[in-house]
């Protein structure tokens, strides 16, 4: 097998597995936000298999890369990767929003190893992005910052007066993630607000736009690549994606933004994911 190929088998291992956790731990925390973890998981599952520089042993290490969760209510799933990478102990699943333990409900840089930004309150993540990627060029390092947007959050005003920043100081080493399932707390984007020709946005704002299948993991990986190859400017990977995405009862459902399994949902979900 050639390198991508290798990539991809164990994305799609760490996905499957990343999937479980997210059900589990939102079950056991009676509490979390599973749909757009699930719709996240592919694309944060590529990512750290083939392009994340990081090390669970060092997790601070000066060279390493960035990953801004900037959607934080979507933490279980990288709860979930960094458990797979080696950064927590997977026994740790049951400290999901508990009072002790490392695993708060929200990403907090402080408790959490391999966790690089406290987000929850929507719309900063890329500001932060945009401040890794001018410290490394002040630095004279090749860090990367990427940084995860869930789509309902692009309504907010900061994320698009970041998007100017990146592309003005033509930050190359910032790359956008959209989780791009159309769905937020209380209906769909369309309805509460249209977010229109996003790609087109984006390009406008100066941006390098690459629409792709958030699901389809060869088209992340070479959307990934791509954006790593661009030196012009910032990239933005626009994931088309599902929401609850490996469990059919919590595909496309808005309800499960924000609800936890009981037991019989969890266990019909693992025993779903278990026949993948």
């Amino acid at each position: 097998m050639d390198n991508k190929e290798q990539i991809l088998a164990a994305a799609a291992r760490t996905a499957k597995n990343m999937r479980r956790s997210i059900i589990r731990m939102t079950h056991m925390a009676g509490g979390g936000h599973p749909g757009g973890c699930l719709s996240a998981t592919d694309l944060i599952a590529v990512l750290y298999e083939g392009f994340m520089r990081v090390d669970p042993q060092n997790p601070r290490r000066r060279d390493r890369d960035f990953f801004f969760l900037s959607k934080g209510h979507a933490v279980p799933a990288l709860y979930a990767v960094l458990m797979e990478k080696g950064f927590l102990d997977p026994r740790e699943i049951t400290d999901f929003r508990a009072k002790t333990g490392r695993l708060p409900a929200y990403p907090s840089c402080e408790l959490t190893p391999g966790v690089d930004i406290a987000s929850g309150s929507l719309g900063q993540g890329l500001s932060v992005a945009n401040g890794a990627a001018l410290a490394a060029r002040l630095n004279g390092t090749d860090q990367r910052a990427y940084v995860m947007l869930g789509d309902g959050e692009l309504h907010e005003g900061q994320v698009w007066e970041a998007m100017m920043t990146a592309a003005h100081y033509r930050l190359a080493s910032v790359c956008a993630i959209v989780d791009y399932n159309k769905l937020q707390l209380d209906g769909s984007l369309d309805e509460v607000k249209t977010l229109g020709d996003l790609r087109g946005k984006w390009d406008r704002f100066g941006w390098r736009a690459l629409e792709i299948n958030g699901h389809e993991l060869s088209e992340i990986y070479d959307a990934l690549a791509e954006a790593r190859a661009w030196r012009e400017g910032p990239t933005v990977l626009i994931a088309h994606t599902i929401k609850g995405k490996g469990v059919s009862f919590m595909e496309g459902e808005v309800g499960w933004h924000a609800a936890a399994p009981n037991d019989r949902e969890c266990a019909l979900a693992l025993k779903e994911l278990s026949d993948l």
